[in-house]
């Protein structure tokens, strides 16, 4: 038994800022941080854009940025939520700067600002094209400068501890308790208990439902699923955004993004031969919402055959283009493709979730002492289809309010120290190891491909009803499995993906439009080219 006060779940913005706020408010707080890799390894540490917020209040305000937040959501961002996340968000992004990380300026001093698709301004601030990575940098350094933070890497959680694995208690649905988590310890492939009187959930998205993604290994929708698997409520998860533009390649798995800064600066969609065709689909071509543009490249693959778009920078302006993208640059070169001479390929891959673990504005989930913070949440912010670079926003804004709503629980301290002292162990008792790991690596692979091609991009009821029927049958697949094997993280990361799966699944399946990312053809009022 492991006990602390506060036990975080992953080690991205959210659940860092999170942390370091405790610990800097209450110094006595014992927090634990668990992640399942590397402590660095998050999707925070991928975001390449930067972050949307208010700086340059003589060009923006926060009525521009919440007016394009909700035109990208489609209306269907809460609100009151859109704007206490914009209007906190300069105050977060100081105190951002104040744990060391480092923005680009110009000679004056000033923030240099980037656009992105769905921005009417310039208002993103970034770290060339490496902003994520230099956030995950300096909030590690703050976190690991607190003495009362402790960081447990490769431990991995397997499920919540709640009401319902303590022998004899019936679980009442509407006052669910999480006591902490079950957590194994991979180095020792040993299952802890890690006993807690506040828990955060912050672990990120699921893109490794799919074949493509943009996301990480690590994202595969661990905390919807123990979430869901918990009782607590999940909403929205048919909203998944595609990027439109990763770098293609021929091999599955995580893609290399090419930034939506990309574009933002100039850059060009055009068809394998060379063709633009953006301005068939909107007046805003390059620089519409992410959702319209993954639909325009993905229609023009569909109509042509062809594997891959291109990207053209060739008109840009070099220096500024080595200056801005030095990683995007490289990248390029190593495959081969120089974007001063040539297109660069790209398909639109799964990017980012904008459903997950519904929370209130202080990132309260449905489970009393369970907080969640970031992508896997339905926060309200980014309605059917998130804002560009308001991600990191979020992650911030929510950690922040969760951070000061746990300061006051600890304070007022009216935890069931009773039920804390009744939690089992973890029982494996019977259970055998698997000797053939290619049947969990098959399982995910069709997980996989069923995803991709009738769950993606575009929808339509008959997909989704055979996609349905199948996912059926690798969930009970996947269930005998874990009856009786010694948990492995393959075997419970497929068993998340699949619980994350039905719910993209199931939540398609009740939608009676198509709003922001979600669209399903039989649905659809008018021709996807206007």
């Amino acid at each position: 038994m492991i006990e602390t006060d506060v036990l975080v779940i992953g080690s991205g913005i959210s659940g860092l800022s999170y942390a370091i706020k405790i610990a800097q408010e209450l110094p006595q707080t014992k927090i634990t941080i668990v992640t399942k890799a590397d402590e660095d390894e998050s999707n925070t540490k991928y975001a390449q854009g930067g972050l949307a917020v208010v700086t340059d209040f003589d060009q923006d305000n926060f009525e521009k940025h919440i007016a394009d937040t909700m035109r990208a959501g489609d209306g269907e961002n809460k609100m009151e939520i859109v704007e206490m996340v914009i209007r906190e968000g300069p105050a977060r992004f100081k105190e951002l700067v104040e744990w060391g990380t480092h923005f680009d300026r110009s000679q004056t001093g000033n923030y240099k600002l980037g656009r992105e698709g769905g921005h009417t301004e310039n208002r993103i601030v970034h770290h060339k094209d490496i902003t994520g990575f230099e956030i995950e940098r300096a909030l590690l350094e703050t976190a690991n400068s607190l003495p009362t933070i402790e960081i447990l890497d490769y431990h991995y959680v397997v499920d919540l501890i709640t009401q319902h694995q303590i022998s004899g208690r019936k679980l009442d649905l509407e006052h669910i308790t999480c006591y902490g988590a079950y957590v194994l310890d991979q180095k020792t492939s040993k299952i802890k208990r890690i006993r807690s009187k506040i828990t955060m959930v912050a672990t990120g998205g699921a893109g490794h439902v799919y074949k493509n993604t943009t996301n990480p290994s690590i994202a595969t929708g661990d905390g919807i699923a123990f979430v869901h698997r918990a009782r607590g409520k999940v909403s929205n998860m048919q909203y998944y955004q595609f990027h439109p533009t990763a770098l293609y390649s021929k091999h599955e798995g995580m893609l290399f993004l090419i930034s939506e800064a990309v574009r933002g600066d100039g850059a060009k969609l055009r068809t394998k031969d060379g063709k633009p065709f953006m301005h068939k689909y909107d007046p805003r071509e390059e620089l519409a919402s992410r959702d319209i543009v993954a639909r325009a490249i993905d229609n023009e693959l569909i109509t042509s055959g062809d594997s891959y778009v291109g990207l053209d920078c060739r008109h840009m302006d070099r220096q500024k283009f080595i200056e801005h993208f030095p990683n995007i640059y490289q990248k390029c070169l190593d495959e081969g493709i120089d974007p001063f001479k040539q297109l660069i390929p790209v398909v639109p891959a799964c990017h980012y979730l904008m459903g997950g673990i519904d929370i209130d504005k202080n990132g309260q989930s449905s489970i009393e002492h369970l907080f969640a913070c970031g992508e896997c949440t339905n926060s309200g912010l980014h309605g059917a289809n998130r804002l560009a670079s308001n991600s990191l926003l979020e992650g911030l804004v929510f950690g922040h309010n969760a951070a000061m709503r746990s300061v006051e629980l600890l304070k007022e301290d009216a935890f069931n120290y009773k039920d804390l002292e009744l939690i089992p162990e973890w029982n494996q008792e019977g259970m055998k190891v698997i000797d053939e790991m290619v049947i969990i690596s098959y399982l995910r692979k069709q997980l996989q491909e069923l995803m991709s091609d009738f769950v993606s991009i575009v929808r339509s009821n008959a997909r989704l009803q055979l996609a349905k029927e199948k996912q059926r049958d690798i969930y009970l697949a996947v269930t005998e499995l874990y009856n009786f094997a010694i948990l492995s993280p393959q075997l419970s990361e497929l068993r998340n993906l699949v619980n994350v799966s039905y719910l993209i699944i199931k939540h398609s399946l009740e939608m009676t439009q198509n709003k922001g990312s979600f669209y399903n053809k039989d649905l659809a009022k008018k021709p996807l080219i206007p």
